[in-house]
């Protein structure tokens, strides 16, 4: 068998994907059960929407659970604490001059597990990413966009 991918995660993001777990196991389990037992109580279950709903849902959240566990079982976390400020890599917070729209943006290096663009954290697979790692303050970097070329200038490695 192929060893699994790593999913690599910030300590933020290991623990918001353990809330995630948690919640789905204790909490919408239960709801989703109580919905299922509610529409048994309606009677005939070949016509009855409401019942294959809540039974979708569960599958849902049964698939949501497997994927979690599995990735759990193949998580890395970052050790923020030993980041190198001198050298961009996974963890870091790096400020850059977007040379196009000549304004200052903040990105966090993250795993693609826990990439979210609109709220600055960007996978490390990404073009940006990619481009990215590796790279020193001071350095200019063009970013193969679909766009075209996007120019950066590196400021600041947190």
């Amino acid at each position: 068998m192929a060893e699994e991918k790593k999913i690599i995660l910030t300590s933020e993001g290991l623990k918001n994907l353990e809330d995630e777990l948690e919640n789905l196991k204790v909490v919408r389990r239960a709801e989703v059960a109580v919905k299922i037992k509610e529409a048994r109580s309606q009677g005939d279950l070949s016509e009855n929407a409401e019942y294959d709903a809540a039974k979708e849902e569960q599958a849902e959240i049964e698939t949501r659970i497997s994927t979690i566990e599995k990735m759990l079982r193949n998580v890395e976390v970052i050790e923020e604490d030993k980041l190198n400020k001198n050298k961009v890599n996974l963890g870091n917070t790096v400020k850059l001059y977007d040379e196009e729209f000549e304004e200052e943006v903040t990105y966090t290096i993250v795993g693609s597990a826990e990439a979210d663009p609109k709220a600055g954290r960007i996978s490390n697979e990404s073009p940006l990413g990619i481009t990215l790692i590796g790279r020193g303050i001071g350095d200019e970097i063009e970013v193969n966009a679909p766009d075209g070329i996007i120019r950066f200038k590196l400021l600041e490695i947190h």
